[in-house]
């Protein structure tokens, strides 16, 4: 079944920026309100924002009552959160999204908030992975702000990307599906757990140990998340960690060694992830992936 594409924004709507996960300050999320700002949106900012309950964005109630009220909001075009961390899905099986099919909306996040796009793929919505208003004036961030900016408001996007030595050649269409492998990983078996056959996967993740990456890689794969993909786009893999004893591979090894098994393309160095180039990628959208000798392009259908 296609998935739903809500509408996309124009100039004068009203978006807001809440924390499902954990905290943000009213001040460090003034220059994304000027950003949005200049970009001709209104701006709310939810009760979840300036508020904080240990980590978190306030406790679950909080968190959960805020979201619930901008998804319900039919005022409110998109729901951008503020940052990641971690807390959505303590809160994500207590959101009704009964209404969301009659007034669908934008969600944009990336990292923790995985756990929202895919829940919204698994009932047949998309959303977008993308920078979150706290990263928004991140030094060399501009390029991903444009593509976040260019996703909200249906602008043609084309991602080109260097050749990598551990690409495998191919074209693929198919879904955009993905996000931080440990959250894809933590969201198996759940009601927020996506279908990945037939679609165009992508990974990124941060501080995690090199053996943690090969340990979710080898769950991905003996769960049938690798087998049928249409394609596979490795991101940012940041500041990995090691053992006294090396694990002796790095990342992308990781990935590719599980990679290899199949016969889909594979496009390494991907911009996406936790560093300032993290190019928005909108979850649920038909793409092509084309993989050869001059590197890897990526198109929406």
């Amino acid at each position: 079944m296609p998935t739903t594409a809500p509408p996309f924004l124009r100039p004068h709507d009203q978006v807001a920026i809440v924390c499902p996960a954990r905290s943000a300050s009213h001040q460090e999320l003034a220059a994304a309100v000027a950003t949005l700002e200049s970009w001709g949106l209104r701006v709310v900012l939810g009760e979840s924002t300036n508020v904080a309950h240990h980590q978190f964005g306030g406790d679950d109630e909080i968190r959960r009552r805020d979201f619930q009220q901008q998804l319900d909001n039919p005022d409110i075009r998109a729901i951008l959160s503020a940052r990641g961390g971690y807390g959505t899905t303590r809160i994500i099986d207590q959101i009704d999204f009964s209404g969301f099919a009659e007034n669908p909306k934008w969600v944009a996040g990336f990292s923790d908030i995985t756990t929202l796009n895919c829940h919204l793929l698994a009932l047949g919505h998309q959303s977008i992975h993308g920078v979150m208003p706290l990263l928004f004036g991140q030094a060399g961030g501009e390029e991903s702000l444009e593509s976040l900016r260019r996703a909200l408001f249906g602008e043609p996007v084309r991602y080109e990307v260097a050749p990598h030595a551990l690409n495998r050649f191919g074209t693929a269409t198919g879904e955009l599906v993905g996000g931080n492998l440990s959250l894809l990983q933590t969201l198996t078996g759940t009601r927020s757990d996506v279908a990945t056959a037939g679609r165009i996967l992508f990974l990124e993740d941060i501080d995690e140990y090199l053996y943690a990456i090969d340990r979710m890689m080898v769950h991905l794969d003996r769960t049938g998340k690798l087998q049928h993909l249409a394609g596979l786009l490795v991101g940012h893999f940041t500041n990995p960690q090691d053992n006294t004893i090396p694990y002796g591979q790095t990342p992308n090894e990781i990935i590719q060694h599980y990679a290899a098994k199949y016969g889909f393309p594979v496009a390494h160095g991907f911009p996406v992830g936790h560093e300032p180039r993290n190019m928005a990628l909108i979850c649920g959208r038909p793409a092509r992936l084309t993989v050869d000798a001059a590197g890897s392009r990526l198109e929406y259908l």
